[in-house]
């Protein structure tokens, strides 16, 4: 079991080891240069040295010390900022300390692939593997050398076997390192950590006065220089600011007045640790160490390459369960985009398999009749995303299809999967079927649908399809059941009651489950708001989905829910009480959530469309521009969320709050808040905004003609937001 998990982590995780890995070897050489490079270090005080550096440059603001013991201040030449290396003994500059280009270039890529959070994250799983590699071949190399007495023996066997053997008991110490350092570095940014020390508060009462000199201040005449973090100064002319001082002990303010300290922080045990794991991590005031790190992380690329040419060679052939395009009669495209509807193309494609057929299953999206040498036949299998659009397998088809002549020896069928209970049923698959008449293309079958994954309606065509082909097969097809686990309800809170509209906001507790479930796979999966929860229903084997008003990280499952008139999940669902449970499965939806970035997000909603919004504004710790629209029935009945936008709004993760109610004296919708707001709306889009909509489609597609009249005089339209990832849409 070690070794499999040894060898499928390294296996998958090669490419972004090897990245990180040989980044972080070059890193290790600008430590050891910067030790070098340093002006000596002086056994003086803080203020002897603020005192030499403000001599040399009187408008210096901040000075820092790195672990290294160079000193930077930061000053201005003229009106340009400059920062610069400092010779501790003259305060004079003594270089640029500025970050080269190449340096600033391999940050970026062995922190996060130049992908911003998401490669923030590959990096850290990066480093779960790395941590997982080391400690999996501790134990492989201990059983390959007969125990762990025995361990540090010569490597046994031969070839590219015992080479990784030899280099990765080298390198196991400096890997088991860095992968440890580097888990805490992605815990302290993604806030995973304890918090340290928040710092003193702001001092309310100072002298009012200034110009005690810099050199006379007794707390720094005490801090020695080798203790320094930073040193702040005051504000030229501002005589409320003050002196900020942070060493390895802790932070504090002095009066600028007469030196007094005004307020002391201990550093915490978290700050502490903190700076260790990053001097042990970067090498930076730890040089030799560092270099050494480097090495180790050297041995990485070399032992991925000796790990798969291991595995190359003992690895076994798989029959594909689907031949390839050049060599198939038949030739299956499916477009689809939760990927429900690729398991009815493999129910085809089993059917005609039996009957001698050789076929061949792909996505739309890679639609090539020029490499379909012997195709006598294309099947389109497609579903619909939104209001008609292409599904995420089928980008692209559309354009190629219309642009490519009819291929008249390949005569073609095409079977249309969606949800009757939606306008554009189907909407996507009826423009192929068109496009594909306009072109004349020959029909093999007429074109028909599945309405709701209908195994008859497929069976139907299958039948239709047997008969054009001169064959004798039933499609049989049986859904595919979904990996679930189970919810229990912990509350819920109803809403609508009293106007017939009855609505509950449910949370369900989230599974506990083991480390070994996590490492193995079956543990329930992470999530984000916005995400969606497909909820089976007892009497059917058909899913319903319902937007996530939670992240996994919030510790509980919370979606909002309307009973609908005959509606089965939505009846069974608001029947629940605390303690029932349900079967259920996460289906990531990455295209509705709030960009990676500062810019200002408008959040519009109506009724338990209100429920993702929630969730990210709930998520935005970060206090990015967030602004809230949304429309519901009546303040007494269908407040969703009441109190926590409130609050909300109170500590900073809601900009603001607008709501429209249907059905008081003055009855208004959210679409009639967005044409009053349009001048701030228009800025906030301007100004890179990103726009998220969620609810029925009335009000979306209400939302989306208020949103195009404010945004046609600014020469924006919605198309441009959607082609950016400006606009979203999570529409019922």
């Amino acid at each position: 079991m070690i070794r499999s998990l040894h060898r499928w982590f390294g296996l998958i995780a090669a490419v972004l080891l090897v990245v990180i890995a040989t980044s972080g070897a070059v890193l290790s050489i600008f430590p050891a240069s910067e030790a070098l490079t340093t002006p000596a270090a002086q056994q003086i005080s803080v203020a002897e040295l603020a005192a030499r550096v403000q001599s040399a440059e009187p408008s210096v603001e901040q000075i820092k010390r790195a672990p290294s013991g160079r000193v930077t201040a930061y000053y201005f030449n003229g009106d340009q900022p400059v920062s610069s290396v400092i010779d501790p003994a003259t305060g004079q500059p003594a270089g640029n300390a500025d970050q080269s280009s190449v340096e600033r270039w391999l940050v970026n890529l062995h922190r996060s692939l130049f992908l911003g959070d998401n490669g923030r994250i590959a990096t850290a799983v990066g480093a779960i593997a790395m941590l997982l590699l080391t400690v999996s071949g501790l134990f492989v190399l201990a059983r390959r050398s007969g125990g762990w007495r025995h361990i540090l023996k010569p490597a046994k066997g031969h070839g590219d076997g015992r080479l990784h053997a030899i280099v990765s008991r080298a390198a196991l110490p400096g890997l088991l390192l860095s992968s440890l350092t580097a888990l805490w570095m992605s815990a302290a940014t993604f806030g995973l950590l304890p918090e340290g020390a928040d710092g003193p508060p702001f001092p309310a009462d100072v002298s009012g006065k200034t110009g005690i000199p810099v050199g006379s201040i007794a707390r720094l005449q005490e801090t020695p220089v080798d203790a320094l973090v930073s040193l702040n100064f005051p504000a030229n002319g501002d005589a409320t600011d003050v002196y900020t001082l942070t060493t390895d002990a802790g932070e504090g303010y002095i009066d600028q007045g007469n030196g007094a300290l005004l307020g002391w922080q201990d550093a915490s045990f978290i700050d502490r640790a903190s700076a260790l794991v990053m001097m042990l991590h970067t090498g930076r005031g730890l040089a030799s160490l560092g270099l050494l790190l480097g090495l180790s992380a050297l041995s990485v690329p070399l032992l991925s390459w000796t790990g798969i040419a291991v595995w190359l060679r003992g690895r076994t052939k798989r029959r594909p369960s689907s031949v390839a395009a050049g060599h198939a009669d038949t030739i299956i495209l499916v477009g689809s985009e939760g990927g429900s509807t690729w398991s009815f193309a493999e129910t085809l494609r089993e059917a005609l398999t039996r009957d001698g057929r050789q076929v061949h299953v792909g996505s739309m999206s890679h639609f090539n009749p020029a490499r379909w040498h012997k195709a006598e036949r294309l099947i389109l299998f497609a579903a619909t995303y939104g209001d008609g659009e292409a599904p995420a397998s089928a980008k692209g088809f559309l354009d190629r299809f219309r642009a490519m002549p009819a291929a008249q020896h390949l005569p073609l069928a095409v079977l249309g999967f969606g949800d009757r209970s939606f306008y554009h049923f189907c909407g996507y698959a009826k423009t192929v079927a068109e496009a594909a008449e306009e072109n004349g293309w020959p029909a093999l079958i007429p074109y028909e649908t599945v309405d709701r994954q209908s195994q008859q309606d497929f069976a139907r065509w299958g039948r239709q399809l047997s008969e054009a082909l001169d064959l004798d097969f039933e499609l049989n097809h049986q859904p595919e059941v979904p990996k679930t686990w189970g919810l229990q309800l912990a509350s819920r809170r109803d809403y609508g009651a009293s106007v017939q509209a009855t609505t509950a906001i449910l949370r369900f507790d989230l599974p506990k489950v083991s480390f070994w479930q996590r490492l193995t796979g079956n543990a329930a999966p992470d999530f984000e708001a916005g995400d969606l929860v497909g909820i089976v229903p007892e009497g059917s084997a058909i899913p319903r989905f319902y937007s996530l008003a939670s992240a996994s990280r919030d510790g509980f499952l919370e979606i909002c829910v309307r009973k609908q008139p005959g509606g089965l999940c939505s009846g069974q669902l608001t029947a629940l009480e605390p303690g029932d449970t349900v079967s259920a499965f996460v289906r990531p939806n990455p295209g509705f959530r709030p960009a990676a970035n500062r810019k200002p997000v408008i959040l519009i909603g109506a009724g338990t469309g209100i429920g993702p919004l929630a969730g990210f504004a709930r998520a935005n710790n970060t206090h990015k521009p967030m602004f809230l629209y949304f429309g519901t029935r009546h303040p007494s009945s269908d407040a969703l969320y009441e109190e926590e936008l409130a609050d909300w709004q109170k500590d900073g993760r809601l900009t603001g709050v607008s709501t429209a109610f249907s059905r008081t004296a003055s009855p208004a919708y959210v679409q009639d808040l967005i044409r009053r707001d349009a001048a701030r709306i228009g800025k906030l889009i301007a100004a890179g905004g990103q726009v998220l909509v969620c609810g029925g489609r009335e009000m979306a597609a209400g939302v989306a003609a208020a949103l195009a009249d404010i945004l046609t005089p600014h020469g924006v339209s919605l198309v441009t937001l959607k082609a950016e990832g400006r606009y979203g849409e999570d529409v019922y």
